[in-house]
């Protein structure tokens, strides 16, 4: 049973750690490889890791990273849920269903984190336990010869220039910092998550370049953009250049800033064919280019999110338009959001508790956590049947104020 099996499983020690971590890359059908893979890494938290075992076999595993989380007008503690894997010897026994539901309570219990996020590698698992796609990449693709800025773009008197990690990550910290705090679905890094996000390992870059460093620089210095990328060399038959460029992070806090990145990631010798894989849906970059179609979208879901306490997670965010409303939650999987909830919700604050209060709208965990980053619609979710209306109106002011501004986003694959 699920509940025997929670109890099973416990966190493992420094010196498990490479029967962990072969177990889980044995389920992605990876091969282990880099440094961390005989000592743990430095932001693993083995404290919040999870095994079970049979005998002295790995067969199932899990974790959780302590991750700050922008969502719509403030920063909110998020349990980043990770390494999750269940061996095929062990499946259809319940043990995924334990894994989350111990995470879960846990969480409940230690009043840490109201909200829980998570990267899903089968998008059909995860709904079950109450998460939900809140944010979605924009795969963008695009050949280079049809990739030209507007004549418009503002350009100003900074300059872009390739730059050693060192000076680069100096940089890019502070700018980080400032950009994630307005972003729904961005991460805060910590100097752990830096030190990952600057590993390049050459035996985990499938056939790409080492990452390539910009930095965009005002003319008395002061740093106001970065990028990344990575180069393929590939020629044609008959010779001719067919290089790739994968473009991995650009951040500005300008827009002329953010222009000259891209037009000098445009102008990159011998490329053919540019991707941004992990971009904004709502990325500027169409905006800036004389032929929009000439930037082909493959959208996907990224970071999904699930509400773990719905009284501390809807205080925690703002709301664009005034709310005064009851939302009577379902949670199967974690009965105590279950009820009525009455939000008061303001641009400058907000404020959810239970009540006993008729309710305006009757929803789903699921359907409340994909909204709690304003970038999916309780309107459309009503479309699909997912949201019921009880007071006339309701669904409309509620799509409003659960709205925002901004596109989520999530750079931060974990």
């Amino acid at each position: 049973m699920p509940d025997d099996l929670a109890a099973q499983l416990r966190p493992i020690t420094a010196e498990e750690w490479p029967r962990f971590i072969r177990a889980m890359y044995d389920v992605f059908g990876d091969e282990p490889s880099g440094r961390y893979v005989d000592t743990p890494s430095p932001w693993a938290e083995l404290d919040r890791s999870l095994a079970l075992w049979d005998g002295d076999r790995v067969v199932a595993t899990a974790g959780l990273y302590s991750r700050q989380l922008t969502v719509p007008g403030a920063v909110v503690p998020c349990a980043g849920v990770t390494w999750i894997t269940v061996a095929p010897t062990h499946r259809r026994r319940g043990v995924l269903t334990a894994i989350m539901r111990r995470q879960l309570d846990e969480l409940r219990a230690a009043e840490r984190e109201p909200v829980a996020a998570l990267w899903a590698a089968e998008s059909s698992i995860y709904g079950r336990f109450g998460y939900a796609p809140a944010t979605r990449r924009g795969g963008w693709t695009g050949r280079t010869e049809r990739l030209r800025l507007r004549p418009d773009v503002p350009s100003g008197t900074g300059a872009v220039r390739p730059v050693g990690p060192a000076r680069f990550r100096a940089a890019a910290l502070g700018l980080h910092d400032q950009l994630r705090r307005w972003v729904p679905g961005n991460l805060a890094r910590d100097e752990a998550w830096w030190d990952r996000f600057m590993l390049d390992e050459p035996d985990e870059r499938r056939g790409w370049s080492a990452q390539h460093l910009l930095l965009h620089t005002e003319d008395d210095g002061t740093p106001t953009g970065y990028a990344t990328y990575r180069r393929k060399s590939e020629w044609s038959d008959s010779s001719e250049p067919e290089g790739k460029l994968s473009v991995g992070e650009v951040r500005a806090a300008t827009p002329a800033a953010y222009a000259a990145l891209w037009r000098y990631l445009l102008s990159v010798d011998l490329v053919r064919t540019l991707q941004a894989s992990t971009a904004s849906e709502d990325d500027p970059l169409r905006h800036l280019l004389v032929d929009a179609r000439a930037l082909h979208a493959h959208p996907v879901d990224a970071l999904w999110v699930r509400i773990v306490d719905v009284g501390r997670a809807l205080s925690a965010r703002r709301y664009p338009a005034p709310l005064d409303m009851v939302f009577e939650v379902r949670d199967e999987f974690c009965p105590e959001n279950t009820g009525r909830w009455h939000l008061w919700g303001h641009p400058a604050g907000a404020f959810c508790d239970r009540t006993d209060r008729d309710p305006d709208i009757v929803l789903g965990i699921e359907e409340l956590s994909a909204a709690y980053l304003g970038g999916v619609s309780l309107a459309t979710l009503q479309g699909a049947g997912r949201v019921h209306e009880v007071s006339p109106g309701a669904v409309v002011q509620a799509s409003t104020g659960f709205g925002w501004p901004v596109t989520p986003w999530c750079p931060d694959e974990f």
